[in-house]
């Protein structure tokens, strides 16, 4: 029988880049890459569990300058980034980021990134791995006289996440960035390279992000939060997706895609039906629309059964209710922390209920899964804000 294909035989070339991190990341051992917005990204550098506990008790550094910068400027820059998202950007001061999402006129949504405004029509969307800059580019093509430049901004993030985030922090720019709210950002320097720096994070932790604006320094700020975080235990890492999905965080093209809406999703707050015009905003008309039919199905934090996941599952689980099969598991995962495996299960809205169960096939076998309340820590959201 023949031998399963080598995945570290996948091909690779130039049409992928390596970020500004890459040959600093190297240095490190990581232990896996995936190929997010067409680069090289380093999925972790131990086991998830120990980036987990590192991430619950020290502090973290993360390359995610994956997640690549539109940019969205000129004259109208206001105009055209409020016709991206149904959420009111008057609402979002300079110097101030919003979580957003990126939607089409159907209400679908196309991204979700975090948002930040860095002057009055200059906008920075922080993107998911999606085609986002080209559906910006082609929608300009339908407001042909709008002032407006849509590019890939220079600027490369990383996260620095942790409760010891903030010590690490106030060492490498000063004690002033300790006075920087959630979801605010500022100016700054590391190793002589400006930098934004930015309260935001995709670990539900306490945390920064640093947006490096000459990329070709890149090396020598990853080294120097390195250096300056040995007396707090730093740790290279990936993405925890365990300390996401406890915290209620969304994965694009994982958890949703277009074919979703804000509304399915428990994401209301993102769309603000009364103070923008169906001209503002592309999916405004459509949203109007599905607020008043209602929604067929919703996303739904689950626990599951048996033993522990040993890993992140790789594709999406069928979930049935009485033989029939009436919705799928998009990300599930065991938390340490809670001694049980959880994650996300999308059912039709009748089913999407505290207590229902269903059964999954999930990699590991069949499981019984039950509809819980999410986030699964920390619902009212305190530990990112404090």
């Amino acid at each position: 029988m023949p031998e399963p294909f080598d995945m570290s035989l996948v091909q690779r070339g130039a049409r992928n880049r390596r970020t500004p991190y890459y040959e600093a990341t190297q240095r490190y051992g990581p232990k896996g890459f995936t190929v997010y917005n067409h680069m090289y990204f380093p999925i972790r550098f131990d086991t998830f569990e120990a980036e987990f506990e590192a991430l619950l008790n020290d502090v973290t550094l993360w390359d995610v300058s994956v997640e690549r910068c539109l940019e969205i400027s000129g004259r109208d820059g206001f105009r055209f980034a409020q016709l991206l998202t149904p959420r009111d950007l008057s609402k979002c001061a300079v110097g101030q980021a919003k979580y957003v999402l990126i939607c089409d006129a159907d209400g679908g949504i196309i991204n979700d990134p975090v948002l930040t405004r860095m002057d009055e029509n200059t906008f920075w969307f922080a993107l998911a791995s999606s085609d986002a800059l080209l559906f910006a580019r082609g929608l300009k093509n339908a407001y042909p006289d709008l002032d407006v430049t849509i590019r890939e901004a220079d600027a490369a993030p990383l996260q620095v996440q942790g409760p010891k985030s903030k010590p690490l922090m106030a060492k490498l720019v000063g004690e002033q960035i300790l006075d920087l709210k959630y979801y605010w950002w500022r100016h700054a320097e590391i190793a002589g390279v400006p930098v934004v720096i930015t309260r935001t994070g995709w670990t539900s932790e306490v945390g920064y992000e640093v947006y490096t604006l000459d990329p070709s320094r890149g090396v020598d700020v990853y080294e120097a939060i390195i250096q300056a975080g040995q007396e707090f235990n730093i740790k290279p890492t990936g993405p925890s997706d365990i300390r996401r999905i406890e915290g209620g965080i969304f994965n694009w093209g994982a958890d949703m895609t277009y074919q979703e809406n804000a509304f399915e999703l428990g994401l209301e707050r993102l769309v603000d039906l009364d103070t923008l015009s169906d001209e503002d905003s592309i999916s405004i008309a459509a949203y109007r629309r599905i607020a008043a039919e209602g929604v067929r199905k919703k996303i739904n934090g689950v626990t599951f059964d048996g033993d522990p996941f040993p890993a992140l599952n790789n594709v999406k689980w069928p979930a049935f209710i009485d033989g029939e099969r009436v919705g799928k598991v998009t990300s599930a995962i065991y938390s340490p922390r809670l001694q049980q495996n959880i994650g996300y299960c999308w059912l039709p809205t009748e089913r999407s209920r505290e207590g229902q169960q269903v059964r999954v096939e999930s990699e590991w076998g069949t499981r019984t899964a039950t509809v819980v309340p999410m986030p699964f820590v920390d619902p009212s959201k305190q530990i990112p804000i404090s």
